[in-house]
């Protein structure tokens, strides 16, 4: 089935998980449905950080702006690579999106996940010179969450700096929350976009394997 392709009959999205398509469907259930795949929340055919980022956006939606995120399911299909890249990519694309907005409880941890996961990103080689710049740009609309998240990580021993393996997919999670509860109008078209941006990300980064000469990164203060 071609990704852009969405069957007429299909279920309606609801947030939560659902036991069948007959009693609606998330969006990831909706994507293991195009799939082909056995009904599920937690499909194959998706990276499993992409796919939390995808819950959560759906879930923090209202019903009546669910069904705009209908047109970006058939894209999470078959988005998985090797390593971690594109779940790392996800959680920095969601985590730079939400730092401006979220509150500053938020921000510090937010800011604290997108530097440890560009540490990781520069030690795979997997730098993407795009988000890198939004990345910094983010930042920089968050100068005391940056502050706190780089003297945290100076007290830490350099090879202890890694993510835990779960960390990407926590920060996404928090990315989304910070975003649904900010004080600032339309938080909702800020999801739906959040959940665009990664997705776009993610194409990328397993079309073509994404780095940036050295000299061109821009340093983590760690």
């Amino acid at each position: 089935m071609a990704r852009n392709a969405i069957p007429a009959l299909m279920p309606r999205l609801a947030a939560g998980a659902h036991r069948s398509p007959r009693r609606g469907a998330c969006f990831m259930e909706f994507a293991s449905f195009l799939a082909g795949e056995r009904w599920s929340d937690h499909p194959d055919c998706t990276d499993p950080v992409l796919a939390a980022l995808a819950r959560e956006v759906n879930d923090r939606l209202p019903d009546s702006r669910r069904d705009e995120l209908l047109v970006q399911i058939p894209r999470v299909i078959g988005l998985r690579g090797d390593d971690r890249i594109v779940g790392l990519v996800v959680a920095l694309r969601a985590a730079a999106e939400a730092i401006p907005v979220a509150s500053m409880e938020r921000q510090r941890s937010l800011a604290l996940g997108m530097q440890g996961v560009r540490h990781d990103l520069t030690a795979r080689d997997a730098i993407d010179p795009v988000l890198e710049r939004v990345a910094e740009a983010a930042l920089r609309d968050a100068p005391d969450a940056r502050r706190w998240a780089d003297r945290y990580l100076s007290y830490r021993p350099p090879g202890s700096r890694a993510l835990h393996p779960s960390a990407a997919e926590t920060i996404a999670q928090l990315a989304a929350a910070g975003i649904a509860q900010a004080c600032v109008p339309d938080p909702e078209t800020r999801l739906i976009a959040m959940l665009g941006l990664a997705i776009e990300d993610a194409e990328r980064a397993v079309a073509v394997p994404v780095s940036a000469p050295i000299a061109h990164r821009h340093p983590i203060a760690v």
